[in-house]
């Protein structure tokens, strides 16, 4: 059971980052058509926020291995 649980925990966690990456990198595209000019700005804040978005399934699929292992 604790492999599944960390198999369906790893799964979903890249599947949300998956989505939040697309929302901020297409919410990005929007802004830079909308605004050309401001495409340094929006960029710069798009990385720090796919960064962000990132560290999350990571730390739960890191949470998911050291649950997996230690039962």
């Amino acid at each position: 059971m604790a492999l599944l649980a960390a198999g369906i925990a790893a799964g979903l966690a890249g599947l949300g980052g998956a989505l939040g990456i697309g929302l901020v990198v297409s919410k990005t595209v929007e802004g830079v058509a909308r605004q050309p000019e401001s495409r340094s700005s929006l960029m710069t804040i798009m990385f720090i926020g796919v960064g962000v978005v990132e560290a999350t399934p990571i730390i739960a699929i890191v949470i998911a291995f050291l649950l997996m292992f230690a039962l």
